[in-house]
Order: structure tokens, then C-alpha cells, then sequence
């Protein structure tokens, strides 16, 4: 059987390390490689004939987006195996309407970000980052008296993809109350979960931890507005693992800077890092952390083997597992 023209493309960091030496050698055996990994930036510069030959992309994070301009360079493209989470960013109205499949590992990178989710929804609610700052500042002990807990807590989750339905199984296991905003789950399917369904704007006016799972598309650019955190209660958290965009960032720091008591915790911002003047470094209210959610080396290999996998078993003949379909997008994170 022929084997099909493929290309790696993706950041250079991000080749070493989802792909190792075991994935490259299977990668070897199953695909022809038409030239050495590249960024989309280095690979504009491949000539137009042999990028024409291109039947399979093998990426990661950094990916080009497949817009017009990519899918005239690769006529021939047909399946794109992701060796990461979202594919928001890489597939385009263009790449859909051309039929390109495309799978991903997103399953694998929504353990470690739940775990993550989990660990911060607990410390939130014991209020543990403003604590930690009053004993900094005060050098003794803060007023413990009205610290929560979990007990009769009430956690809200904003999106029930992937990632949201596994930090909904890690809380069931605590004595909190679960509630979570997803317009494309039924109501039927959320009590399966233990969840029950509200509108946005009670999900942030009742939690006291909110939790933003939602995937970065156009219709949710932005979709959390200074307006839904004012809603908050005080004392309350807000927690953002997902896309810094989907949240209005200049509304969040008017929020922040003018109710001291909520908390912020931020995985993710608009513009990774933050730039440098960003009141977001000096808010005391606000805990960035550097998109660590996410799997460390181990995770990223191990998406990197599902890549694998998946193009072995598309070889085959077989239904890849992990196929993402238009649909399907909006729910994932």
C-alpha cells in the first residue's frame, strides 16, 4: 500500500516534546515524511510543489490555522492527527466545508486539568490564597471565623466538554453543590452528571466558586463580561483553565481591582504571558499562574502516542477514536 506524503507541523518546543524518538520511529514506519518537522512559519517557505503533496498534517500545539490561504498550499490534505487538546484555533469554516478529518488528544490533557481545577476549587473555598496574603502582610494570624469550606458549597461550571464533565466527577465525591451553564447539554443529561443546569447569570450570582471550561470559538470570544462577575457574591472565586479570550480581560481587572474580596485565579490570560504593565501582576486579589493545568512532559508525550495511534489505526482502515467533528467542537475545551 502507498503510503501517504506527510508533514509535522507545529512549534519546534512543542515537536520535542509531544513526538520522542519511540512516536518518530512509528511515525517513520506509517507515513513519508515530504520534509524534516516545521513551524507554519518555516514551512511557508517550503517550495508550493512539494507542500502540494501533503495528504496528512501530524501537529501539536502551535499548528497552523487552516484557513483559505493553508488549504491552497495543500490541495491534497485530507486528515490532520493533533497531538494536543483543542482544535479551535486549527480548523477553520474552509477546513470543515473541505471534509478534512481531524482527531485529537484532548482526553489526555483534560485529566491533569480537572486535577488542577479540583486542587484550586478546594483552596478557593477555604479562601486559602487571601489568607495566606493577610498573614503575609499582618504577620500573624488572620480572622479564620467565616472561612467556608466545602460544606454546602455551591460550585459552578461553565461548559460541560471534556474537562468540565471530569471536574463535575471529582466534586461529586465532596459535599458541595454542582451547577453549571451549557446550552448544548440537556437537562436529562446533566442530572446523569449531578448537575444541574442554569443560565449564566445564576450560575455567578449563586456560586461560590465559578469555574470557566468553555472552548475559545467566535461565539465565546468574550462571552464572560465584567458584567457576570459583578454578579458574584462576596467571598467568591473565579477560575479560568480554559482560553484567556473568552473572558473580557480588561472588564475582569475593573472587577478585581474594585471588590477585593473576590478572588481570581488565572491559568490562562488573553496574551500569555500577560504584558508587562498588566495590573494583573499587582492586583492582590488575582493568582496567576503559567498555563500549568495542562500536562507536564509525561502528558504531552503520552498525546503524542495517541496522535500516533490514531494515524496507525486510520491506516488500518478503522475509524479513528478520537475524530472531532464541527458539532462536537463547541462542547470541547
Amino acid at each position: 500500500m502507498t503510503r501517504p506524503h506527510a508533514l509535522y507541523m507545529m512549534g519546534t518546543e512543542a515537536f520535542h516534546a509531544t513526538y520522542g524518538p519511540d512516536e518518530q520511529r512509528r511515525i517513520d514506519a506509517l507515513v513519508q515524511l515530504v520534509a524534516p518537522p516545521h513551524t507554519p512559519e518555516s514551512a511557508l517557505r517550503l517550495p508550493r510543489d512539494v507542500l502540494a503533496t501533503v495528504d496528512v498534517l501530524i501537529t501539536g500545539w502551535g499548528a497552523p490555522t487552516l484557513d483559505e490561504a493553508w488549504l491552497d498550499r495543500l490541495p491534497r490534505l485530507t486528515t490532520v492527527f493533533h497531538g494536543a487538546g483543542t482544535i479551535s484555533h486549527l480548523m477553520t469554516m474552509d477546513a470543515w466545508q473541505r471534509g478534512i478529518v481531524v482527531t485529537t488528544a484532548a482526553a489526555v490533557n483534560a485529566v491533569p486539568v480537572a486535577e488542577y481545577t479540583l486542587a484550586m476549587i478546594i483552596l478557593c473555598l477555604k479562601r486559602v490564597w487571601r489568607l495566606a496574603q493577610e498573614m503575609r502582610t499582618s504577620r500573624g494570624l488572620p480572622d479564620r471565623a467565616a472561612i467556608p469550606g466545602c460544606c454546602d458549597a455551591v460550585v459552578g461550571l461553565v461548559s460541560l466538554g471534556a474537562i468540565g464533565r471530569r471536574v463535575a466527577a471529582h466534586l461529586s465525591r465532596l459535599d458541595v453543590t454542582v451547577i453549571a451553564h451549557d446550552p448544548h447539554v440537556a437537562s436529562s443529561e446533566a442530572e446523569a452528571l449531578g448537575v444541574s443546569l442554569v443560565s449564566v447569570d445564576d450560575l455567578f450570582r449563586t456560586s461560590d466558586v465559578v469555574s470557566l471550561h468553555a472552548p475559545h470559538l467566535p461565539a465565546t470570544d468574550g462571552m464572560i463580561t465584567g458584567a457576570h462577575l459583578s454578579l458574584l457574591k462576596p467571598g467568591a472565586s473565579f477560575i479560568n483553565t480554559a482560553r484567556g479570550a473568552v473572558v473580557r480581560e480588561d472588564e475582569l481587572i475593573e472587577v478585581a481591582a474594585g471588590r477585593d474580596d473576590l478572588q481570581f485565579v488565572l491559568d490562562v490570560t488573553t496574551t500569555m504571558p500577560p504584558e508587562p504593565a498588566s495590573p494583573l501582576y499587582t492586583l492582590p486579589n488575582v493568582l496567576l499562574t503559567p498555563h500549568v493545568a495542562a500536562g507536564g512532559v509525561e502528558v504531552r508525550r503520552e498525546m503524542g502516542a495517541i496522535a500516533v495511534e490514531e494515524v496507525a489505526r486510520f491506516l488500518r482502515g478503522e475509524r479513528p477514536v478520537n475524530i472531532v467533528t464541527r458539532e462536537m467542537l463547541k462542547r470541547m475545551t
